[in-house]
């Protein structure tokens, strides 16, 4: 099965969960939309313009498709941009965008556009987003949200996304679970005492490389259907290779592995249930255990250390599925969320409390509200967009303490050293 087929899978999945779930909406804010959606309100109708039409994309032009056809949320595919123009047109054909451009400034451009859903090579995200924003409009971009090494493009973004009124959201579509908010709480309330240690991970078969990324066309060359310096960006400049242009996460120049590919997934929850703040030291091993066909990791760890006096383990593998104490949707591994006073984790559709040994307090359980949901994640995304809201349920400041954490892991794997945070001159010390 293709990564396309798995996304649409999910989403219909997810459907019957969404039905019993979203909220409503509220009005949107004038500043940064089209002239004729200047008076917006609960009911006006929103553009949605996809950057990057490749594997990911499925799942979002569904799951957009489902929200227009079935749940009659006024909402419309306005436009699709992407630098292979035949994977452009096959997309806009399916889900009826009015407009294709192989520019995505144009269309940022584009006035009919109110809302950006960025999934392109994780190299484009960090300037894409900023040029969204800029032009006022909302975003939802995939994760990770910047490239391993684009750290000083990440801070720009979060000034961006902070001295915007537009609503950002990362594509950690795991963060609609219920059960993160929920313990999220319970840590707030002092249940565990103070936290002193999580650890959470992804294992998964499977390279994400030659077996899954098909190349579209083996015959496929730069021209004007293939548009290869846009692809580069600001990467290296290198010769066309076709395998780069449609196996891009295999090579180091455009992805990371594990650590930006599958960890922001489990560790966004974690970082939000712990109320952390910047990342201060982190450590990383790792390696090709597996799939040497590939320039990036495949196997991952990575310890973490914060300010606030805890260590966070991020454990994983692609070459082997097991999860250890189960998984929980997008999420991967289930976390454990260590304090003084005992221990939080998950057991079925239940958050379980343990008591350290020595506390006075007892066992509990608390049933979960509900479970993740990427037709409901992108519902509540559109209702911050039509409100004003910009406090969606994965921001850009919980996306930027989680970055850095990845970047500085995947700098100090590289150097085989420890990486530091310098936080007054907000740089990454390796």
């Amino acid at each position: 099965m293709n990564n396309e087929r798995k996304s649409k899978s999910k989403v219909q999945i997810t459907r019957r969960q969404f039905i019993h779930g979203a909220a409503s909406a509220a009005a949107v804010t004038a500043a940064g939309i089209s002239p004729r959606r200047a008076a917006a309100g609960a009911n006006e109708r929103l553009g949605i313009g996809f950057i990057g039409c490749g594997g990911r994309s499925g799942a979002h032009f569904d799951a957009v498709h489902w929200l227009i056809t079935q749940a009659k949320e006024p909402v419309d595919i306005v436009a699709a941009c992407d630098v292979y123009r035949p994977r452009m047109e096959s997309r806009a054909k399916a889900y009826g965008a009015a407009k294709m451009y192989m520019d995505y400034r144009e269309l940022l451009a584009d006035p009919n556009v109110d809302v950006v859903c960025i999934a392109t090579p994780d190299h484009h995200h960090g300037q894409q987003a900023i040029d969204a924003i800029k032009a006022g409009k909302h975003v939802y971009c995939e994760k990770p949200v910047t490239h391993w090494r684009q750290f000083e493009l990440t801070k720009r973004l979060a000034k961006t996304v902070a001295d915007s009124n537009r609503a950002f959201q990362l594509g950690t579509q795991g963060m609609y679970d219920g059960a993160w908010t929920q313990m999220k709480k319970l840590v707030a309330d002092g249940l565990i005492g103070a936290p002193v240690h999580a650890e959470c991970g992804y294992f998964r078969v499977g390279d994400w490389g030659e077996r899954g990324m098909p190349i579209d066309d083996a015959n496929a060359k730069p021209g004007p259907d293939l548009n290869w310096d846009a692809f580069l960006g600001e990467m290296p400049k290198r010769p066309f290779d076709v395998s780069r242009f449609f196996r891009w996460r295999m090579y180091e120049d455009y992805a990371g592995g594990p650590s930006t590919d599958l960890f922001p997934h489990s560790l966004t929850p974690v970082l939000s249930i712990l109320g952390v703040g910047m990342p201060s030291v982190v450590v990383a091993t790792g390696g090709k255990f597996r799939y040497e066909e590939r320039e990036i990791p495949d196997t991952y760890n990575t310890l973490i250390d914060f300010p606030e006096k805890l260590t966070v383990a991020v454990l994983g593998t692609q070459a082997n599925d097991y999860q250890g104490a189960g998984s929980r949707g997008a999420g991967g591994r289930i976390p454990v969320i260590r304090g003084w006073d005992g221990t939080l984790t998950i057991e079925g559709n239940e958050i379980v409390f343990i008591p350290a040994d020595g506390s006075n307090k007892k066992p509990q359980r608390f049933a979960i509200d509900h479970g993740e949901d990427f037709v409901g994640y992108w519902k509540e995304f559109l209702n911050c967009c039509r409100s004003g809201r910009t406090e969606t349920l994965s921001t850009m400041d919980l996306a930027f303490k989680v970055q850095t954490a990845m970047q500085m892991s995947m700098l100090a794997l590289r150097a085989a050293k420890t990486a530091r945070f310098d936080a007054e001159r907000q740089e990454i010390v390796v």
